[in-house]
């Protein structure tokens, strides 16, 4: 649970960093993108086992 609450910060951290700096950030933009990488990593996950 830790690690997940670390990811989120730096993640959150970052993001103000490309916001401040008015770099567009390398992750999607709405919610389908979003949905995309979590279906590759579930199928991933799925397939690995």
């Amino acid at each position: 649970m830790i690690i997940l609450l670390e990811a989120y910060l730096v993640g959150f951290i970052l993001g103000g960093v490309f916001a401040f700096l008015r770099l567009p950030i390398p992750a999607p933009t709405n919610l389908a993108g979003i949905l995309g990488i979590v279906g590759i990593f579930i199928g991933y996950l799925i397939f690995k086992h």
